[in-house]
């Protein structure tokens, strides 16, 4: 008599079919024998290394070296779909976190991790998301050094929620912080925004269409060393994330007490980001994205900063697209195509909810 095949499932970012390997269930949780084969052969397998490898409920890192501070942050991903065009939540969570340390001008050196699973969650899917988190821990050069699993009952966490903390070391004498802009200062985007929350959109099927947009997901810590190797005079460093870069600039307008002028034809946006937004009714400034920086620096370095940045992966089409004005409780300017002035305000309300 012959077995019945595996059921095959095809995957959003896979391009070969995935046997059926089962489900999470609240043994996987136990503590018992079931966990410690999830962490094996789902976790172990695929994010290996000595500190992790040793099995202790903590990690040990060496002191910060001389001339050194360490810099610490921590992050949780709850997105929707776990998959989407351009990336996963794997993706997303160690870029996220990489991105956060990266821009107080921070080497990332390791993560940690708690995957919190929902009984039902499919194992091949969790091992597509762990292959992920694998491959943008090995592009942003950091390592998992401690990790935790839990389960959930069916219905209580919507598949997999990551948390994540990151830990990198910075030169003593940086002074990088939203609060370091300067009356003078250029403004710079590494790239097009919005493209991020338009990917996601879409893969909830909220768009009605299909826009050919991919999630611009992307560790940054690459383009910010190669930006304090040349030692410019960084002033700040952020990625615009939820509320897009019109909400992060004016968090720093107002962390620093200075107004900031930007002109709208300099911001790059996609053509299809940009059609899209206008059909729903959207403004692309206050898109989600996942792989933008944006830089703030003296005037006079600006050309040298462009340059570099157009020289790295994630940054060929970086533009200068504003500057800082004088001093003041923190307003954005924004110079229309049409020779008026519009102020940008913070994102009131979620644009679209579980976005990163």
């Amino acid at each position: 008599m012959t077995q019945p095949e595996m059921p095959i499932l095809e995957s959003p970012n896979c391009p070969l079919p995935i046997a059926d390997r089962g489900q999470i269930v609240l043994g996987h949780g136990s503590g018992g024998l079931m966990t410690h084969d999830l962490i094996r052969d789902v976790f172990q397998s695929r994010l290996s290394n000595l500190i992790l490898n040793s099995a202790n409920d903590a990690a040990k890192i060496t002191e910060a070296p001389p001339g050194k501070h360490l810099v610490i942050s921590t992050d949780a991903h709850i997105i929707f779909p776990l998959f989407f065009a351009g990336g996963d939540i794997g993706r997303l969570a160690v870029c996220g976190t990489v991105n956060d340390v990266a821009m107080l001008g921070a080497e990332p050196r390791f993560l940690t991790a708690t995957f919190i699973l929902e009984e039902g969650f499919a194992i091949n899917e969790l091992e597509m998301v762990i292959d992920s988190f694998a491959e943008a821990c090995q592009e942003a050069g950091v390592e998992l050094i401690a990790a935790d699993t839990k389960v959930t009952e069916k219905g209580k966490s919507d598949k997999l929620f990551i948390s994540t903390t990151g830990f990198g070391w910075a030169d003593s004498n940086l002074r990088i912080g939203g609060e370091q802009a300067k009356p003078g200062d250029a403004v710079i985007i590494s790239g097009p925004v919005g493209n991020h929350g338009v990917a996601v959109a879409e893969a909830r099927g909220n768009l009605g269409f299909s826009s050919q947009v991919r999630s611009d997901i992307a560790p940054l810590n690459h383009m910010v060393k190669a930006l304090l190797d040349a030692g410019l005079d960084v002033h700040v460093l952020r990625d615009p994330t939820r509320g897009g870069l019109a909400t992060t600039l004016v968090e720093i307008a107002r962390q620093s007490g200075v107004n900031i002028e930007l002109d709208e034809e300099k911001i790059p946006v996609d053509k299809p980001v940009l059609k899209t937004c206008e059909l729903l009714g959207l403004d692309p400034l206050y898109m989600a994205n996942e792989g933008k920086l944006i830089l703030i620096l003296p005037t006079n370095q600006a050309e040298d900063a462009l340059r570099i940045m157009r020289s790295t992966l994630y940054g060929e089409q970086a533009r200068l697209i504003g500057q800082v004005l004088e001093p003041s409780k923190g307003q954005i300017w924004l110079k229309t195509p049409f020779g008026t002035t519009r102020v940008l305000e913070m994102l009131a309300g979620e644009m679209l909810p579980r976005i990163c």
